[in-house]
């Protein structure tokens, strides 16, 4: 639990990790604390569960409320409210202090003296190790957005290429839109929300082969080499090496997608990354 907390305080906020696959990844210490809490919430927008949260309930034997971005960034104040006044469990896909947001949530409980207890998890920070590259050898992690029209941000390529001549690998977050807005409809106050995107491990690559065709820097080519990797965590979770231009022909099938970028592979991470190579 975060210090500082008054000893007088009983109330918890418990934030629980659910790992990356199914209602079954929970851990017996989060199941306990889920048991005791009176209202339970999902953050349901940085990352999703391989099953729905009908599954969940019916598992844990709780309702189950999704929180979505809007609720938790704008609307925490109610959430911790009821912290105050009885155990209250909030629920993240992978490890609650896989975004920053949770983060920010668990200070602004310790600002108001609830107490929080932390029930961690497996993330795709340490899952992504079964592609066979040292967890210790990567370098920061980069999120990959979906490029818009006028809108290519290019700020990745700079940290993959500071990992690349560290001879770190690169970890890279596929953007995920759920309950987002067309300007429009924002701008109109309308509540209509676009269908949700994923982003794929091919989507992921071709925006970097358009940021390597304009930087022309040799850090992304068509030669370079990738892992593509889909639904780590679950039972039929895939993984494929080799080339980028060989990846974006492998269809990785549904999200979640993630991509590795090595940088210096020693013998053993070169022969992992030659048994998942399927050309």
């Amino acid at each position: 639990s975060l210090e500082g907390c008054p000893s007088i305080v009983t109330m918890v906020l418990y934030m629980i990790g659910l790992g990356l696959g199914d209602e079954k990844d929970i851990t017996v210490k989060g199941l306990e604390a889920i048991k005791k809490c009176s209202k339970i919430y999902l953050e349901a927008y940085t990352s999703v569960l391989g099953v729905d949260k009908e599954k969940l309930e019916e598992f844990y034997g709780k309702a189950i409320h999704l929180a979505d971005r809007e609720s938790v960034e704008s609307g925490a104040d109610a959430i911790l409210n009821e912290a105050r006044d009885s155990d209250v469990g909030f629920l993240v896909v992978g490890d609650p202090f896989g975004a920053t947001t949770h983060s920010d949530l668990a200070l602004r409980a310790k600002q108001i003296n609830v107490e929080v207890q932390i029930i961690h998890n497996c993330s795709i920070m340490n899952a992504i190790g079964c592609c066979g590259l040292q967890l210790y050898n990567y370098g920061q992690t980069i999120s990959m957005v979906f490029f818009e029209e006028n809108w290519q941000p290019d700020s990745f390529y700079d940290k993959i290429m500071v990992n690349k001549q560290a001879g770190l690998h690169t970890l890279c977050l596929l953007d995920i839109k759920v309950k987002e807005q067309t300007v429009e409809n924002l701008l109109k106050g309308n509540k209509i929300f676009e269908p949700p995107r994923y982003m794929s491990v091919n989507r992921c690559l071709e925006q970097m082969l358009i940021i390597e065709e304009k930087r022309k820097q040799g850090i992304l080519t068509p030669d370079s080499p990738a892992i593509g990797m889909a639904r780590v965590g679950h039972p039929d979770q895939v993984i494929v090496s080799g080339k980028m231009t060989d990846l974006l022909k492998v269809d990785f099938g549904r999200p979640l997608h993630s991509v590795v970028i090595p940088g210096t592979m020693h013998p053993i991470e070169e022969e992992y990354f030659a048994s998942f190579n399927r050309t």
